[in-house]
């Protein structure tokens, strides 16, 4: 299985990170706000062919101490959309934090791939348009926080 972990520094993500491992699933791609410390470990440790880090100055330092790597580094919002939707992910964990995580949710989505969501302001902001898109594109949507497993349950 190959997944996309979103938010890979923050507590759910290195969680994800972990699970992975232990599981022996493939992180083709991971995204961050700005820990490039965190992310380059991940990077040396995965080694996801794509890295996406939302603030652009902690992204290009990262590109330079990962130069050796085979990983490739993207910037900005669109550099976390693009992690969303890379082609040949089977899920997508959006564990970013706040309303950043609301457009890589709804590009996951487009993308039909199955969706691991632990980013809460998805649904409470935009609850309706998520659902009707998740409905339409026939994804698979998977509470991955305590607060949206009891929602589910």
């Amino acid at each position: 299985m190959k997944i996309t972990i979103l938010g890979s520094t923050g507590s759910i993500g290195r969680q994800s990170v972990d699970v992975a491992l232990f599981m022996g699933y493939r992180v083709e791609a991971i995204a961050f706000s700005k820990d490039i410390k965190t992310g380059e470990e991940q990077i040396r440790l995965l080694e996801p062919s794509l890295c996406a880090v939302f603030d652009e100055a902690a992204g290009r330092e990262l590109a330079i101490r990962v130069a050796d790597t085979k990983t490739r580094v993207v910037y900005g919002e669109e550099g976390v959309i693009e992690a969303a939707s890379l082609d040949g992910i089977d899920v997508v964990i959006n564990a970013i934090v706040g309303m950043a995580g609301l457009r890589p949710t709804l590009s996951a989505i487009e993308h039909t791939k199955r969706l691991a969501l632990a980013n809460k302001e998805s649904l409470v902001c935009a609850g309706d348009i998520v659902m009707k898109r998740i409905k339409e594109r026939g994804v698979e949507l998977l509470p991955v926080d305590s607060e949206h497993s009891a929602v589910f349950r």
